[in-house]
């Protein structure tokens, strides 16, 4: 028998297909500790907080419970303040790409020339290249006041919203709970 005109196949897939695939898991398992968005803008839930401790503790709880949709908020208006700058934009997406691969999404330890990277250098390498390119585009002080407006807009939200309706998971609980 004969095996003229069939495609070899391999049995262990590519290890780029393997890594996005796991680089893919990562990120749905991050979006899954997402709160759903009607949660979050509850209109009942609205309400200005009794005191400056109250604010406080409305912060502390909300920033926990709704932690990923504020960095989705917070990463979205950067975003959009670096629509009116395509190469600050085009710069922004590959710096995010390359903190997902060389940072985030790292199981192994980083090994270069057959050395060991460490991933306190890794950060500080990745901030310094990040920094730099961000000063070269000219857009670092757009992505600044966009930073800053998107803090700004997060704390508004966690200090007016409510939490008393919020269900907090007993890992989640046990973080929030004072220590004495």
């Amino acid at each position: 028998m004969t095996n003229y005109g069939t495609i070899p196949t391999s049995s262990s897939p590519p290890i780029n297909v393997e890594y996005i695939s796991r680089a893919k898991d990562v990120i749905k398992e991050g979006l899954g500790t997402r709160r759903p968005w009607k949660e979050m803008f509850n209109l009942h839930s609205i309400k200005l907080p009794s005191s400056i401790s109250d604010a406080i503790s409305r912060i502390k709880t909300n920033f926990s419970y709704f932690q990923m949709n504020y960095a989705l908020i917070v990463l979205g208006i950067v975003f959009l303040s670096l629509l009116g700058h395509p190469i600050s934009l085009i710069v922004f997406i590959v710096l995010m790409a390359v903190w997902l691969f060389l940072y985030f999404l790292r199981d192994e330890p980083l090994v270069i020339f057959n050395r060991l990277i460490s991933d306190r250098v890794v950060l500080i390498v990745l901030a310094v290249i990040t920094l730099g390119l961000l000063l070269l585009t000219h857009a670092t002080s757009n992505i600044l006041i966009s930073l800053a407006v998107g803090i700004v807009v997060v704390l508004i939200h966690a200090a007016i919203r409510k939490t008393d309706d919020l269900f907090m998971d007993e890992e989640a609980a046990g973080f929030l709970t004072p220590s004495s």
